[in-house]
């Protein structure tokens, strides 16, 4: 059983897991909790019935980085053998094919945020501190921070927030578009999970093709973009979603179908 992060479902909420951090106090990223992460990630990848997730990390935080205790003797060698399972483990969320968002209380700091920049959405406390000091610590961000946040708020305020090592306040990540939206601390879980729950009954692979399309679409050129989005569109005709959907269309106007997931 895994120890500091489980994937949990709820009646309130059919269709939505879970995935939460509890390593108390801060939720320090250590390799054990890294691979349990990337579990966790797959295990939600493969349960059918999960069509959206929510990580979360608590009312207090959602993680304040990596375990710096763990690294502090590590040598070059001894990192250059586990940096790429560190960036599995924390970009985990981003290889889930469904709709993902990141709910943010307290601190998302170092490798917290970069686990929230794999998400699809973020919602956030009102008190939320996020950053990426790594640069405090003479390193950068290894665990996806300069490649996702460059491409979420471009290089210019991505350089800014990793040349400073600063924090950023929940009203500034708004702003910038590190976070999509802001409520108050005790209703970030609530919001993440309502967002996450109007895809419960969605057509999962139409979604799951959405996702694909837009992700890899943006780590190449327009022409190769716009192949990528003609395949995934073209192959989903051969779901039965689409059968259902543009037949209740047809018959009943938009917004009635039952999907199946199929």
């Amino acid at each position: 059983m895994p120890e500091f992060v489980t994937l949990e479902t709820s009646d309130e909420f059919p269709g939505v897991g879970t995935i939460l951090l509890n390593r108390p106090p801060m939720n320090a990223l250590n390799r054990q909790v890294q691979t349990e992460l990337a579990e966790a990630a797959l295990a939600a990848t493969e349960d059918d019935s999960i069509k959206a997730v929510v990580v979360y990390g608590g009312p207090k935080v959602l993680a304040a980085g990596a375990d710096i205790k763990e690294m502090n003797d590590m040598t070059f060698a001894e990192m250059s053998k586990v940096a790429g399972r560190l960036q599995s483990g924390l970009g985990a969320i981003a290889a889930i094919p469904k709709p993902t968002v990141a709910a943010i209380t307290g601190y998302a700091l170092g490798g917290g945020l970069e686990v929230a920049l794999g998400a699809d959405r973020r919602i956030a406390g009102d008190n939320a501190k996020l950053g990426v000091p790594e640069i405090l610590l003479g390193v950068i961000p290894g665990g996806g921070g300069t490649q996702r946040l460059a491409r979420l708020i471009g290089p210019s305020r991505a350089k800014d927030m990793v040349f400073t090592g600063r924090f950023v306040g929940a009203a500034e990540a708004l702003q910038i578009g590190l976070v999509d939206e802001v409520v108050a601390p005790d209703e970030v879980y609530n919001a993440a999970m309502t967002w996450a729950s109007q895809f419960a009954k969605g057509a999962s692979v139409a979604l799951a093709a959405a996702k694909a399309a837009i992700d890899e679409g943006l780590d190449t050129d327009l022409d190769t973009g716009l192949k990528i989005e003609a395949h995934v569109f073209a192959s989903l005709f051969a779901t039965d979603d689409r059968a259902i959907g543009m037949r209740s269309f047809v018959e009943n106007g938009p917004g009635k179908a039952e999907f199946t997931g199929k």
